[in-house]
């Protein structure tokens, strides 16, 4: 067998390129796959002085010892069970493409307790919306938009960033104008979601008294939606600055991230009475299961209620 195909190195491009090439995983999903597979690398670098373990004489014990070293380094459980599971979804592939054989089959996979998401109340997220804009700051006209945009649509901020203005659409039915956004999920899948009243007014000022200004700024065309102060698309990055900045504007000392958006999204769409599969769709997750574990918010609530209102609770 060829040894150039058994290097570490180049199985792991290989596996890489697989998962964007044929898989058609988000960038996001490939550098978290690479850092983890980085850290197995290092690992296996260290036995055996300069030469390292060869991938040929892996086996259950070595994958045992990986896991103890991210443990004695302080990983949390989440961490390491993500690292675990890059590490069998990386084996399994080079056991189907190179008949290596698979270490991990012979590890039975820790379980870390659920961790519910953290949903913000309405009166938090009206806080966050309204701290957003600085009067004199016509700028954050965008990220209130932003915000109201994050909780109006339960976008991932991956997603958030990725929108075009031509995303924005609106229909006329027979009960009005309804208007929706496009947004492209993991793996490439688009799903079109409504937009309340609130967010649609936000949006369209920030199109009207913000967006040209900031178009203006760049000589190319940029045809996404939210820009950055020299015109180009927000990242990330910025995303997240906007708002925390809101957050400590508001006073909201909880761990609050673009993300707690998409879980209050969907948490309070059930506590108003939406269909789970309904809430699945708008999410654009691939099974109710991941759903699911927004009902649990919802019940630990008419738990409390119960305990603290009945008196035989």
């Amino acid at each position: 067998m060829d040894t150039k195909a058994l290097d570490f190195d180049s199985l792991a491009q290989s596996f890489l390129n697989h998962c964007a090439v044929e898989r058609g995983l988000s960038q996001n999903t490939i550098a978290a796959y690479r850092r983890d597979l980085s850290k197995f690398s290092n690992y296996l670098s260290g036995f055996n002085g300069l030469n390292g373990l060869s991938i040929e004489r892996v086996d259950p014990s070595t994958i045992s010892g990986f896991e103890s070293s991210l443990r004695l380094a302080k990983l949390s459980a989440s961490s390491i069970n993500r690292i675990d599971s890059t590490l069998r979804t990386f084996f399994k592939h080079i056991h189907i493409e190179h008949a290596l054989k698979n270490p991990t089959l012979e590890i039975e996979m820790s379980r870390t307790p659920r961790r519910l998401p953290k949903a913000l109340t309405l009166d938090q997220i009206l806080a966050l919306i309204a701290a957003a804009f600085h009067e004199g700051q016509p700028i954050t006209l965008r990220d209130q938009a932003i915000i109201e945009l994050l909780y109006g649509s339960g976008a991932r901020v991956s997603e958030l960033i990725g929108i075009n203005t031509s995303d924005i659409q609106i229909s006329q039915t027979s009960e009005g104008e309804i208007t929706s956004v496009k947004l492209r999920g993991k793996g490439g899948k688009e799903r079109i979601v409504p937009l309340g009243t609130f967010a649609t007014k936000a949006i369209d000022t920030y199109r009207v008294r913000v967006r040209p200004e900031l178009l203006s700024k760049k000589s190319a065309h940029n045809n996404a939606l939210f820009l950055n102060s020299r015109g180009g698309r927000i990242t990330r990055q910025s995303a997240w600055l906007i708002v925390l900045r809101a957050a400590q504007r508001a006073g909201i000392v909880e761990n609050v991230s673009p993300h707690v958006f998409r879980h209050s999204y969907a948490t309070h769409l059930l506590d108003g009475g939406a269909d789970i599969r309904v809430v699945q769709e708008l999410l654009g997750h691939a099974s109710v299961t991941t759903t699911q574990i927004y009902t649990l918010i919802t019940i630990d609530k008419v738990r409390e209620a119960y305990s603290s209102a009945h008196p035989r609770a």
